[in-house]
């Protein structure tokens, strides 16, 4: 079995960059915390909470800790939360991807000069949540071309609109266009990130040539959902796994040539172990 494999699978810099602050605080001997999962891979997590690694699940949560780091994981989150890590008296250690905080950046000058922001991405996604939380009016979010044709803003203000780094590029073209088209005057930052949109066309490309597909990454990973979407759109024989373990691949005797990518949030070693067990057992 001949197996094509993306070359840009696996770890991006933002989510590499976050997991590596983690471990390096774990070998200065602090307690550590993470506000939320460091990324959407529960291999890394698990590995991290081994070490001594604790998550905190929200505000609440967060508000009762009195020593310690926290981590701000590569999602990044609202202004406030880092208010009440600093009224804590706690050490904060900001993994945030530059990417999405630039769109915090954004957020925060835009809202204030025009008032009107758009994200694209989607509802309830950490990236999402923190990014909202930067504006400084209501931003209201987008995911589907109904919501961008039925949403009512005020067309005597400039809107702002911004998106979520992995969402889909062509979506994202297609409902910037929506707004276009209802004649607003909007300000469009695309801040779709680079090694988002190269891993999507990459994926798009291969899932187009080959017999099956593999996609690995974390159920929650909103930007493997994505690749998975996009892969099955190509490749009817499209895998969404999270380890070799949920391998289950069915192919046709004809079948010879398999594709693998995986999301940002998938290490490097649980990649080659699928990749080194379909060209042997395949």
């Amino acid at each position: 079995m001949e197996v094509i494999r993306a070359q840009s699978a696996g770890f991006c810099f933002g989510v590499k960059r976050a997991v590596e602050k983690v471990y390096e605080q774990i070998a200065n001997g602090k307690k550590i915390y993470t506000y939320g999962p460091i990324i959407h891979n529960e291999e890394v997590v698990r590995d991290l909470e081994s070490r001594g690694v604790q998550v905190i699940e929200g505000e609440e949560e967060l508000a009762r800790l009195k020593e310690g780091a926290v981590v701000i994981r590569s999602h990044g989150v609202p202004k406030r939360i880092y208010e009440l890590i600093a009224e804590n008296g706690l050490e904060c250690i900001d993994a945030t991807c530059p990417f999405v905080k630039r769109i915090h950046n954004i957020v925060e000058k835009e809202s204030r000069e025009c008032g009107q922001i758009v994200i694209i991405g989607n509802p309830g996604h950490p990236e999402v949540e923190g990014i909202m939380g930067w504006s400084d009016t209501p931003a209201m979010v987008v995911e589907s071309v109904q919501e961008a044709e039925n949403c009512r803003l005020d067309k005597e203000k400039k809107i702002c609109i911004v998106s979520q780094t992995t969402f889909n590029y062509n979506k994202f073209q297609e409902l910037v266009e929506i707004f276009h088209k209802r004649g607003y005057n909007v300000n469009v930052v695309n801040t779709i990130c680079n090694a988002t949109e190269e891993r999507q066309t990459q994926a798009r490309e291969i899932a187009a040539k080959v017999d099956a597909m593999i996609v690995i990454g974390g159920r929650n990973s909103s930007n493997t959902q994505k690749l998975y979407e996009i892969c099955r759109e190509k490749c009817d024989a499209t895998y969404f796994i999270q380890t070799l373990e949920d391998l289950r691949l069915e192919l046709p005797k004809t079948a010879t040539l398999v594709g693998i990518t995986a999301g940002a949030s998938t290490p490097n070693n649980i990649i080659e172990e699928v990749q080194n067990y379909v060209r042997i057992n395949f």
